[in-house]
């Protein structure tokens, strides 16, 4: 079980947000390259980034902080990245300079087309991040819910050939209330790549919960709040993951 530790960047900060709300968020460092050095000096084997500022405007929007946590990493572990990422050109620049993974999650939704020709033009680097709310997916930075059904959407993306889905309930991103087990493990049984599970992780029980239906496909936790937080201890957090899933 991979444990990803997330820096969620807002105007070049890192910060939390509960539920996806800009307006109710938390600045936890002004220095994201120290931020990522920090996770990685912790046995980090991911990171994952988020620019928020870019969720809602459609490009990027933290390009100086993102390098400084690239710089900072230096190809010592994967970066994944979402926010803003809506045309071809934007994935090759982000590629180009040191990410390894690209998360799209808008776009797929309302450019479908626009996600089989990025899971095409760079394959084994596309992730899809679905964030639903009572099994709908969310769209603009969780502002909007469509009527997509989840399940339904991650097959036809695991059609395109994306790499994994990302899936977040929006409903308890931030609020430490607990992972919503049950709802990633169904979408899990539905496809065949893998599943990372997001939003409500908080302690070690959480862990424990998801490690106990990793091999329903279910491939690592996105860490946010609750690392920051102090909820949980992440070099503890990995240890227990390492013991429960490693046959």
């Amino acid at each position: 079980m991979l444990l990803i530790p997330a820096i969620d960047l807002q105007d070049g900060h890192c910060v939390r947000l509960r539920q996806g709300d800009l307006g109710d968020s938390t600045v936890f460092s002004d220095d994201p390259g120290a931020m990522a050095q920090q996770w990685l000096d912790q046995g980090a084997r991911r990171l994952h980034l988020v620019d928020l500022n870019g969720a809602v405007a459609g490009k990027p929007k933290n390009l100086g902080a993102i390098k400084a946590i690239v710089d900072a990493v230096d190809n010592e572990i994967p970066i994944q990245l979402g926010g803003g990422i809506r045309d071809l050109d934007t994935i090759e620049q982000y590629l180009d300079n040191g990410i390894s993974y690209v998360i799209i999650g808008t776009a797929a939704v309302k450019n479908p087309g626009f996600l089989r020709d990025a899971c095409s033009a760079f394959s084994g680097h596309i992730i899809v991040g679905l964030d639903a709310r009572d099994g709908k997916v969310a769209t603009d930075g969780w502002s909007k819910l469509s009527r997509h059904d989840v399940l339904d959407l991650a097959r036809k993306f695991e059609d395109y050939g994306c790499e994994a889905i990302i899936y977040t309930d929006i409903a308890r991103d931030g609020m430490l209330s607990g992972v919503n087990v049950d709802a990633t493990v169904r979408l899990a049984q539905h496809v065949n790549i893998p599943v990372i599970a997001s939003g409500g992780v908080t302690n070690l029980d959480d862990i424990r919960a998801l490690c106990a239906v990793a091999s329903e496909g279910i491939q690592g936790a996105i860490l946010g709040r609750s690392l920051y937080e102090g909820t949980l201890d992440f070099a503890e957090a990995q240890e227990l993951a390492d013991e429960l899933t490693t046959s």
